[in-house]
């Protein structure tokens, strides 16, 4: 257990892509929203029916 915890500490963070990439996803229903300040993070509100159910969040700008 010891090892495992060591090796995730020694992993850097990678950069993020400089360019666009394309995600290919399938669902049921998509909402595109604008994500406004909360404190020291932003967040979205999504639909009541939407709870319990798994997202995906992709920035597209």
């Amino acid at each position: 257990m010891a090892d495992k915890e060591k090796q995730e500490k020694t992993v850097e963070k990678q950069p993020l892509p400089q360019t666009k990439v394309k995600f290919e996803v399938y669902g049921e229903e998509m909402i595109e929203k604008e994500v406004k300040s909360s404190g020291n993070s932003g967040r979205i509100y999504l639909p009541p029916n939407w709870v319990g159910h798994t997202v995906k969040i992709i920035k597209v700008e």
